[in-house]
């Protein structure tokens, strides 16, 4: 028995070699296997990106060729390093420290040693190449941009780390990936898929042709064209018009909710961060401290709303039933409280009730109604919670969950905040302490588009769609949830019609009567933010913000907007100016107010921001 045994062990550990060998040599063909195989050699044919084009189909984004010179360290054969590094216009101790680092990464897999080759450079190489055994091109495709505005929404691509391939392994050294905006977001549908060759080599480590006659060989599949939902003519407007200012545009269309503008000033042209001179041109613009083009403004700037936000507090005051648009409050330059306590306010004619406190911009209106809105429950804590719900639900306060590669979430107060802030119960507070979120003023900050989504929600009279830059991929519409289904105030529909007819008002005889557009019902609000900021351990106010909400018309709106500029004085002087034009531009495709067109193109800022410390716009605040 025991004999039958041991002839049991022997036949079936043969069996079990048998057919682990049959199978590494006849059917295991995986990728990782042929890839370490030392008798095969795979190459790869690179996809060409996709396309990328605005909402009008002009094309933005499309591809240009690009060489890379390649190493496979274990081919490396003895050669001429000083005609090489001639060849390339490199020194010798970065092409060692290349072909170091491609011996790390692996002596059987390519590496790049120098990428992105012009066409001279390329032909020139290719002539030598023979003498240069180890070494290979390989043709890959960079950006070609058909314009020179919108870097921050279209982004740029650039080689992949080691932290990215040992995350995805997708990419090799020396791949290409899409690291910001719309490049970054939609990489998967972009990159396409890389064709595969495997070459068969023989014992004197010679390609002796296709491994097993091309069987396992793959063909490259191209990118998808994506369709963003940008304008690309009323994006280079609002471009021209932000020179020499700083600050953020963002228009959305309130019935889908696509963006159409996504502006940021300072900027810079796309085509900077292409080619080798990515990385010196990357590196000027990051360590630009002053007037940051890399910093998206639009979606990653948290400011003050200031009086926009007066919209809100009326909003509140009515669906919670502490005011009607009929009752009047008083205003002596301001709201006074306590014992010395006083929120100002500009001139204007007193008492005013709700239409003509929007269109007035009152602060002892919306100071009122706001300590009402409070006040209606047994603690400040449980009437700031309330307050907090309601204006969450106009998108401030929190991520959009749009698909933009980044963003701020601003921040709307509560009563966990404001117990931390005061030390409560040590100190107990009243709704007072909180008088200036009335105003959009006190701790309350909000993003560019979180305004814009916040107007587009009051256009549509209580809903919005979540902000989104796609439109199509491969000409085919998207349909995705979380963009096409509204989310809903917890605003009833009625309540917003007399703030919409303040809104109105606002331009007809308030404080932007002097911004009308012809044959356009427009509906904005403006504002002040005032700008602080912490030198040597003090709160010092700078020059304010300038701050303008706007949707066209009236009626069926196409377009809502928000304007920021950084010390731009007040809400007329620069950003009203702007979203008046930016309507007037994108609803009539041309400019009858060439007089405001005239005063912004002329007036620049760049005094303002030359003086101490306002080019530190982003402590504001605090």
């Amino acid at each position: 028995m025991r004999k039958l045994l041991l002839y049991l062990i022997i036949i079936s550990t043969g069996i079990v070699f048998v057919a682990r060998l049959f199978y590494l040599q006849i059917y295991n063909t995986s990728f990782a296997a042929l890839s370490e195989d030392n008798a095969i050699k795979v190459l790869y044919d690179y996809p060409q990106r996709g396309a990328i084009y605005d909402r009008n189909g002009k094309l933005l984004v499309t591809n240009q060729p690009s060489y890379d010179v390649m190493v496979i360290p274990r081919e490396l054969k003895p050669f001429d390093t000083l005609e090489f590094c001639s060849i390339l216009k490199i020194t010798k101790d970065k092409l060692i420290k290349q072909l170091d680092k491609a011996r790390v990464y692996s002596p059987r897999v390519p590496s790049v040693v120098i990428p992105q080759l012009t066409k001279d450079e390329y032909a020139y190489l290719q002539e030598k190449m023979r003498k240069f055994d180890g070494f290979y091109i390989q043709k890959r495709s960079l950006r070609d941009y058909h314009t020179v505005n919108a870097a921050n929404v279209l982004g740029y691509i650039a080689e992949v780390n080691d932290g990215l391939i040992k995350k995805d392994p997708y990419y090799l050294s020396g791949d290409l990936i899409g690291m910001q905006g719309v490049e970054k977001q939609y990489e998967k549908d972009l990159r396409g898929i890389k064709g595969i060759k495997r070459i068969q080599k023989d014992r004197f480590n010679r390609d002796i042709g296709p491994y097993k006659e091309g069987k396992y060989d793959t063909l490259p599949v191209n990118g998808k064209d994506l369709t963003i939902t940008i304008d690309e003519e009323l994006q280079a407007y609002g471009q021209k018009l932000m020179e020499n200012k700083r600050g953020g545009i963002v228009a959305l269309d309130p019935s889908t909710g696509e963006i159409l503008t996504l502006i940021t000033a300072p900027s810079y042209k796309p085509e900077l961060l292409v080619g080798r001179k990515r990385s010196p041109n990357y590196t000027r613009l990051h360590y630009d401290s002053i007037s940051r083009p890399l910093f998206d403004r639009g979606v990653k700037g948290e400011y003050p709303p200031g009086s926009p936000f007066k919209a809100i507090t009326a909003l509140i005051g009515l669906q919670e039933g502490v005011v009607d648009t009929k009752e009047s409050f008083s205003c002596n330059h301001g709201f006074r409280y306590g014992k010395k306590a006083k929120l100002g306010c500009h001139a204007h004619r007193s008492p005013l009730s709700m239409i003509p406190g929007i269109a007035q911009s009152c602060n002892a209106y919306f100071a009122n109604v706001y300590l009402r809105s409070i006040n209606k429950y047994d603690t400040p804590q449980e009437g700031i919670d309330n307050w907090e719900k309601h204006v969450e639900s106009f998108g401030l306060g929190n991520y959009l969950g749009n698909d933009l590669s980044s963003g701020s979430k601003g921040l709307i107060p509560n009563s966990k905040f404001y117990n931390k802030q005061y030390n409560y119960p040590t100190y107990k507070w009243y709704p007072t302490a909180t008088i200036s979120n009335a105003i959009g003023q006190g701790e309350v900050l909000a993003t560019p588009i979180q305004l814009a989504n916040m107007t587009a929600a009051i256009a549509n009279r209580g809903y919005f769609y979540t902000p989104h830059i796609i439109k199509a991929i491969d000409g085919q519409p998207i349909e995705i949830e979380n963009f096409t289904k509204p989310k809903y105030t917890t605003i009833d529909k009625e309540h917003f019609e007399p703030v919409i007819e303040g809104m109105h008002q606002v331009y007809v005889q308030g404080t932007a009567a002097s911004l009308q557009v012809k044959d356009i019902d427009i509906c904005g609000k403006t504002g002040t933010a005032e700008n602080y900021t912490v030198i040597n351990g003090e709160r010092v106010q700078l020059t304010d913000h300038s701050v303008f909400v706007a949707f066209a018309p009236k009626n069926n709106p196409k377009i809502a907007i928000t304007v920021f500029i950084e010390n731009g004085y007040w809400g007329s002087r620069y950003a009203g100016k702007i979203a008046s034009l930016m309507i007037e531009q994108y609803i009539k495709r041309s400019i009858s107010r060439t007089d405001l067109e005239d005063w912004v193109l002329s007036h620049s800022l760049e005094e303002e921001y030359a003086k101490p410390y306002s080019g530190e716009p982003f402590k504001i605040n605090q």
